[in-house]
């Protein structure tokens, strides 16, 4: 009885030190996973209800590039890493919407909570069908147009433009190919010819060929909004000497 004794002792001390040590890895692993290191929150430029806000709308199917170049720009901070505006995306919902090339936006705002907007940026997709009879989006472009100091269209957002009839009367231009057809499903715009013009501004509106030319929009009103030597310490930022000068 005695040895059996002694036997369940040494098993339960056995199973004993077995726990610990494996409680002991596990709160090892739980540690490193939740105390990653943050290189994040000191980058976040939070909303700040004093400056401009710069708004770029989103669709499934979007160009991405043409939300990328706005942010791109318009999110730069001054020479002194002063924020200069807010840039927030707004969506018909709050679900990630997918871009023509694959990717996934979360918008910031819903047309339903969506900011004061300062200036809008209405992008474009390959098929402009759905957006265009959207009345959702139609709508939301005719009343943030009623408070935003600038429109801005890159590409066959202009035909987003022409469908909520904010810019009748004032020169446009879409993508390169696009206008003829433009100015016949929109007559009470003025388009102009697309293979010679890139950029136009019209009063409070503005637009572009689109792709990487949306880069030209952006700082064009970047500019406006700014000046003349902000503009030339982002295009510094985005190193577009380097573009225009690189050859093959």
């Amino acid at each position: 009885m005695k040895n059996l004794s002694i036997v369940v002792i040494l098993i339960f001390a056995i199973i004993t030190v077995s726990c610990n040590s494996e409680k002991s890895k596990t709160n090892k692993k739980t540690d490193q996973v939740v105390s990653p290191s943050d290189t994040l929150t000191k980058h976040l430029k939070p909303f700040n209800p004093e400056l401009p806000t710069i708004g770029l709308l989103m669709f499934n199917g979007v160009l991405q590039g043409e939300v990328i170049a706005t942010s791109d720009v318009f999110g730069k901070v001054d020479k002194e890493g002063k924020q200069l505006f807010n840039v927030v995306t707004i969506a018909e919902t709050a679900k990630p919407i997918t871009t023509e090339e694959g990717m996934h936006f979360v918008p910031d705002y819903t047309f339903d909570n969506c900011p004061k907007l300062t200036a809008l940026f209405v992008p474009s997709a390959y098929d402009m069908y759905t957006q265009v009879h959207n009345d959702k989006i139609v709508d939301f472009i005719k009343t943030k147009n009623q408070e935003t100091q600038y429109t801005v269209s890159n590409c066959a957002g202009a035909n987003l433009i022409g469908k909520s009839g904010i810019a009748d009367g004032h020169k446009i231009v879409t993508w390169i190919g696009g206008g003829e057809q433009l100015q016949k499903d929109y007559p009470n715009l003025k388009v102009q010819n697309d293979s010679l013009v890139t950029f136009i501004k019209d009063g409070k509106f503005l637009s572009s060929n689109g792709n990487l030319a949306s880069y030209i929009s952006a700082l064009e009103l970047l500019e406006i909004m700014t000046n003349i030597e902000h503009r030339k310490f982002v295009e510094s930022y985005l190193y577009l000497d380097q573009l225009k000068n690189w050859e093959k």
